[in-house]
C-alpha cells in the first residue's frame, strides 16, 4: 500500500525548471573545460579576436569553435562585440594562466577524463562504500598522479590557485605572530606556508610532503624570496613528521583520508609536537541540518576519489581525541574552509 501523501505534498508543484538546470549544469562545466583546454581565455586576453582568428590559433574547426565561443559568451565567461570579436571577462579571467590564483589547472584537473569519469561511478561508491577512482582511471589516485606527470602538474597548480584564495581567509581569522617555527604537513608545493611567512617575516617554516611534490615547490619558494626561511622536506606523514615546530598546520590533508588513516597522520604529528605546541587543521566543517553547504558536495568528491570525507565538528573532535589532541575552537573563514585548532591533550 502506498504511503499516505501529505496535504503539503499534494499542493506542491514539481520544480521541473530548476531540476533541468541542475542536471544540465555539467554541460556548462564541459564547455568551460573545452575552452580552457584550447587556451581561449589566454588568447582573447591578449586582444579581442574573432572566431576565425581563434580557429587558426587553436587548430579547431571554425564552425564548431564559433558555437563553443557563443555558448561561453552566453554564460559570461567571454564577451563578444558587434564586430564578432571575443574578449575575456572578470569571470573568464580566472581561467587565464598568467594570473596569480589561476583556476585553469583546477578546471583541467576536475574535468579531466579520470576525475570526471570517477564521478560517473558515484552510484557504485554509494553502494559499496569504497572510492571508485581506480575503477575509472586504472590506478589508485596517488599512484595515478605519479604515473601522469601532466596531471600531477595540474594538481600542483590547482592546489596553488585554490590555496591563494583560502590563505588570505585563514590569515584574517588566525594570528600567527606568536609562532616562530611553522611546519606545514602535507604542504604541497608550499603555497600556504609561503602566504603565512610572507605576512610574518619574523617566522620560519618547513614544507613537508612527498619527495616528488616538494621538489616542484623549490622554485616557488625561491621566487617568493623565502629560501632562507623555508625548507622543504620530502617524506611520508605516515612514518615521521619533521620535528622542531611550535605550530603544525595541515590544509586539506585529513579530508583525503578515512578516519583510521587520519588518526595515524595526526599521531605522527603528536609524536613530534612539544607539549605547548599547537595544531591547525584547515578543512571544511559540515554543518548539521539540511541546508545547503559546499562542504556536503566536497564530501561527495572525496568519497569517490580517495575514500576520504569532510567532517562535522563532532567528528573532528572524536578524530583529534583519538590521536591525543584536544579541540579548542573552530574558526569559520570567508572561504568554505574553517580553521580547526587543537592542542596536545594534557
Amino acid at each position: 500500500m502506498d504511503a499516505p501523501t501529505s496535504a503539503a505534498a499534494e499542493q506542491r508543484q514539481p520544480d521541473f525548471g530548476r531540476m533541468f538546470e541542475m542536471v544540465t549544469s555539467f554541460w556548462v562545466a564541459r564547455a568551460v573545460h573545452a575552452g580552457t583546454v584550447l587556451g581561449l581565455p589566454d588568447h582573447v586576453a591578449e586582444r579581442p579576436r574573432t572566431s576565425a582568428e581563434l580557429a587558426a590559433l587553436t587548430g579547431a574547426d571554425p564552425r564548431s569553435l564559433h558555437r563553443l565561443l557563443r555558448a561561453l559568451a552566453g554564460v559570461g565567461v567571454l564577451s563578444v562585440d558587434e564586430q564578432g570579436r571575443y574578449t575575456t571577462t572578470a569571470l573568464g579571467d580566472t581561467l587565464r594562466t598568467d594570473i596569480p590564483g589561476s583556476l585553469a589547472s583546477f578546471v583541467q584537473l576536475e574535468l579531466g577524463a579520470a576525475h570526471h569519469g570517477t564521478w560517473g561511478l558515484l552510484p557504485d561508491a554509494v553502494r559499496t562504500g569504497e572510492p571508485v577512482f581506480e575503477a575509472a582511471s586504472g590506478h589508485p589516485i596517488w599512484e595515478y598522479f605519479e604515473r601522469t606527470p601532466a596531471m600531477a602538474d595540474h594538481l600542483g597548480k590547482a592546489m596553488t590557485g585554490l590555496t591563494a584564495m583560502v590563505a588570505d581567509a585563514v590569515l584574517e581569522v588566525f594570528d600567527f605572530s606568536s609562532y616562530g617555527k611553522i611546519v606545514d604537513v602535507g604542504g604541497g608545493e608550499g603555497g600556504f606556508l609561503s602566504a603565512i611567512l610572507g605576512a610574518h617575516p619574523e617566522a620560519s617554516g618547513t614544507v613537508f610532503d612527498l619527495p616528488h611534490v616538494v621538489a616542484n615547490g623549490r622554485t616557488r619558494i625561491a621566487d617568493a624570496g623565502l629560501a632562507d626561511r623555508c625548507e622543504l622536506i620530502g617524506g611520508s606523514f605516515f612514518e615521521k613528521v619533521p620535528e622542531g615546530g611550535d605550530l603544525y598546520t595541515m590544509k586539506w590533508v585529513l579530508h583525503d583520508w578515512n578516519d583510521e588513516s587520519s588518526i595515524e597522520i595526526l599521531k605522527s604529528v603528536r609524536r613530534v609536537m612539544p607539549e605547548d605546541g599547537r595544531l591547525l587543521v584547515v578543512d571544511t566543517v559540515v554543518p548539521e541540518g539540511g541546508d545547503f553547504s559546499p562542504s556536503k558536495i566536497i564530501d561527495l568528491n572525496m568519497m569517490v576519489l580517495s575514500g576520504g570525507q569532510e567532517r562535522t565538528a563532532e567528528e573532528f573532535r572524536a578524530l583529534l581525541d583519538a590521536a591525543g589532541f584536544t579541540l579548542t575552537r573552530i574558526l569559520p573563514t570567508a572561504s568554505p574552509s574553517s580553521v580547526i585548532e587543537a592542542i596536545p591533550t594534557r
